[in-house]
């Protein structure tokens, strides 16, 4: 076992920032690991204006630059594809997917989703799209996201949630580093927001797997056990 842990980059999913990995990188550095959550593109208080996935990837290479080639990175849900497209640009050690798109070189997201057998989530009812962005119903949003939070918590999340571009969803990535850089998936048995049966198409592409009983956010409802997770990995 390693006695300097790898440090973890933290990369949010759709309409969020880096202020939802908080609690999360609290919890790591109690436990030694280092941890740094960025703000992609137009989102929480990045200074860059919204982007498509590559332009997120290239903002997090940037970022992953500076940390180092032995850092873990980790991406939720549309955070998967910025760390599938970002791995082609700069060195990670390991790539974490929770609940997450794990995209291969010339797959987008809505490329991924129409290419794979159909299955309804609840996600897709919370959806408004408008001209350039989709925002999220808050009504809908919170039992989605967060399931099981304080509800004041929870109305502070939904009331910080950004607009998510059109471009990062239907644009293909570039390249990927998926099956170069060694991988594992986090899969929520219970998601709502990305289909169980989603995750195990992209969790199959990942050299290990780990299912949670859990529903979108485990690093919310259940962070002890994505700490043990990231901390085994970052300390291996």
């Amino acid at each position: 076992m390693s006695t300097n842990p790898r440090p973890i980059v933290l990369v949010h999913g759709a309409w969020h920032g880096a202020w939802i990995w908080s609690d999360l990188i609290n919890r790591l550095a109690a436990v030694g690991v280092p941890a740094h959550a960025i703000d992609l593109p137009g989102h929480g208080v990045s200074p860059l204006p919204p982007s498509d996935v590559n332009g997120d990837a290239d903002a997090l290479a940037r970022v992953a630059q500076r940390v180092g080639p032995d850092a873990i990175w980790v991406g939720h849900s549309y955070g998967g594809a910025v760390i599938s497209a970002a791995s082609a640009l700069a060195s990670a050690a390991h790539l974490v997917y929770i609940a997450a798109f794990a995209l291969e070189s010339g797959e987008s997201v809505n490329g991924f989703l129409r290419a794979a057998p159909r299955h309804h989530v609840e996600l897709a009812d919370a959806m408004q799209p408008g001209d350039e962005a989709s925002t999220l119903n808050p009504d809908l949003a919170g039992d989605l996201l967060y399931r099981g939070l304080d509800p004041a918590l929870i109305a502070s999340h939904v009331a910080r949630l950004d607009p998510q571009p059109h471009a990062t969803m239907t644009t293909p990535i570039e390249a990927s580093g998926l099956g170069a850089v060694p991988s594992t998936y986090i899969l929520c048995e219970r998601d709502r927001c990305v289909h169980p049966e989603h995750q195990r198409i992209m969790a199959a592409r990942c050299d290990d797997t780990i299912a949670v009983d859990e529903d979108h956010s485990p690093f919310l409802s259940a962070p002890e056990k994505i700490v043990e997770i990231l901390h085994g990995l970052a300390t291996a």
